[in-house]
């Protein structure tokens, strides 16, 4: 007879439950850790190369952990090209021109490895003197101050030389076999050669590095005219510059003068304008966002008013605005104090004056740029930099050396323009500051970039003139235009007989 007995209910095996528990917890606090010690770590993935504007925080970084990997030697001594690459070379370079849209493609660039004396000794040079600001110009200039708004030959050979892995610039590549390239760069620094040296010991350098240059056979082929020189101070490089007039120059402006470039040494078809290092911070979203309402001073100046050449409209203007209402005229320099006072004005300011100087341009008008002031030109002579691409008018108010001048004019000029005018200014300036900027790494649509987008435009041209070079019979013509056309030497007008 079977009676009431219940089985027990089976019982869930505590210990494996518990097991479960001791490792999931432990799983999870391992991961914990990981991540807490991961964000602990700078993250090279999420910020690879954290941008650096300053030129000589990024000069300290550059000489300690890059130049120490360069190699310095004599390219010459690897010989010269075959017949057979030229051609080949030109063979491939029309096969990239027909075939592929020419903006599509990067540009090859040829860094020669030149010895040290041309090129980080002289960076040491500036790094271990840079603190001297005694240094003087004749004019009172800053030296370094002058050489960190030249620096533009610094800022294009870290970028030209620096691991492809970290490097953001899709218009450039370096290439390693001179065959390759399209252009020759000549990483000689002029410029602190030229203010940091004696005299005489800058002059032997510049003969040693023309020597060095014109003795490479891709020179002798094509005559340098694919060789890129930063030449960027006009005082620099300038007692050997007539022998390498037919290559490239990368320059602070054109100056038609003849005070700084004989007639023939440079033109718009051959060189090209860079932008000058502002010597200002630059005034980002939220400074632009918090300086607006502050922005109550309408024209502002601060600079030298006695210059040379095209610079005498200074003192013109001066006189001119002196005294005006919501006008700020005021004499001062580059230095330290100058820069600090200069970016606080110009941040205060709807307009930022910037005439000539002793040359057509200056710094001044890149200063205004980054620092959101709507800069206002008054230089006849002025060539800008990348107009190819950048539309000045957009962000600059231009306006005539003899229009400036009239008693009331421009003050009237800048008074006439409505709110959403100056808006609109104000709002080309935040997007357009982004291609003054030099950094490193180089950025893209950065004036790096952008200087090798308008070098591309050259090379069909040049192409041109260095076959031209080499077909055509030495001393039998030049390139013939219309105005260097002459009548047949037996008549004295050739058309006389049709007329007569």
């Amino acid at each position: 007879m079977v009676g009431n007995h219940r089985h027990p209910t089976p019982h869930r095996p505590r210990s494996k439950t518990l097991i479960f528990m001791l490792l999931l917890f432990s799983f999870s606090l391992l991961l914990i850790l990981y991540t807490l010690s991961s964000s602990a770590r700078p993250s090279s993935l999420s910020h690879p190369n954290p941008t650096e504007t300053s030129f000589v925080a990024s000069l300290e970084q550059f000489l300690i952990h890059k130049a120490p990997k360069l190699t310095f030697g004599d390219d010459t001594v690897r010989g010269g090209e075959s017949h057979d690459d030229d051609l080949r070379k030109l063979d491939e370079m029309e096969n990239r021109l027909l075939n592929e849209d020419p903006t599509g493609f990067p540009v090859k660039v040829y860094v020669y490895e030149m010895p040290k004396k041309f090129t980080v000794d002289l960076l040491w040079l500036f790094h271990n003197t840079y603190k001297e600001t005694s240094n003087a110009t004749s004019n009172g200039s800053p030296v370094h101050r002058l050489i960190e708004q030249h620096s533009i030959d610094y800022w294009l050979w870290a970028d030209l030389v620096s691991p492809e892995s970290e490097r953001r610039l899709k218009s450039v590549v370096r290439v390693h076999q001179q065959q390759e390239a399209d252009f020759f760069y000549v990483p000689f620094f002029t410029t602190i050669s030229f203010f940091l040296l004696e005299k005489q010991q800058c002059k032997a350098l510049y003969r040693e590095a023309l020597k060095w240059v014109t003795d490479q056979p891709a020179w002798k082929r094509s005559e340098g005219r694919d060789h890129i020189f930063p030449i960027h101070h006009p005082w620099s490089f300038k007692s050997v510059r007539k022998y390498v007039k037919k290559a490239i120059w990368l320059l602070p402006d054109m100056d038609s003068t003849g005070n700084w470039y004989k007639p023939g040494q440079v033109s718009l078809e051959k060189d090209l304008i860079l932008p000058y290092v502002p010597n200002v911070d630059r005034c980002d979203a939220k400074c632009l966002s918090e300086s607006a309402p502050k922005r109550t001073t309408l024209l502002f100046f601060r600079g030298r008013l006695k210059r040379n050449a095209g610079g005498k409209i200074r003192a013109k203007l001066g006189a001119e605005l002196s005294g005006v209402k919501d006008v700020i005229i005021t004499e001062g320099t580059a230095g330290e104090g100058g820069k600090l006072a200069a970016q606080e004005g110009m941040r205060r300011s709807l307009f930022c004056l910037c005439p000539a100087g002793d040359t057509p341009s200056s710094a001044r008008l890149f200063d205004a740029i980054v620092s959101g002031c709507i800069p206002v030109i008054v230089s006849d002579e002025l060539e800008l930099p990348f107009e190819g691409i950048l539309d000045y008018k957009k962000v600059a108010v231009i306006v005539s050396s003899s229009d400036a001048i009239q008693p009331g004019w421009l003050i009237n000029h800048l008074r006439s323009l409505t709110p959403s005018r100056v808006k609109k200014f104000q709002n080309s300036l935040a997007q357009y500051s982004r291609h003054f900027l030099y950094s490193s790494p180089a950025q893209p649509l950065g004036p790096e970039d952008l200087t090798w987008r308008m070098i591309a435009g050259k090379l069909v041209n040049i192409k041109l003139h260095t076959r031209r070079s080499q077909r055509v019979v030495k001393g039998s013509r030049t390139i013939c235009r219309c105005d260097c056309w002459r009548p047949n030497a037996t008549a004295s007008n050739p058309f006389s007989p049709l007329v007569s």
